[in-house]
């Protein structure tokens, strides 16, 4: 499993089940060097404050499902 996938399943299963529930969605856009870059989609997308607390949140938690992580940026 790469670590692209890791970070997906992670995100997906562990960390940000709660967004499908509001109608919003995480894309994982690929992972390079520690970065994560995800784009947020659904309700949530276009909310710039929203984005940040939702990104600042999963960071915490996505570190400590995926340690080679280190950051997690959302991108538009």
């Amino acid at each position: 499993m790469t670590l692209r996938d890791r970070v997906e399943q992670s995100l997906k299963y562990d960390i940000a089940p709660a967004l499908l529930l509001d109608g919003n969605g995480i894309e994982v856009l690929e992972v390079v060097n520690g970065i994560a870059s995800v784009r947020l989609t659904g309700v949530c997308a276009g909310c710039p404050a929203t984005i940040m607390t939702v990104i600042a949140s999963l960071e915490d938690e996505l570190r400590k499902k995926v340690p080679e992580v280190e950051i997690l940026e959302a991108v538009p």
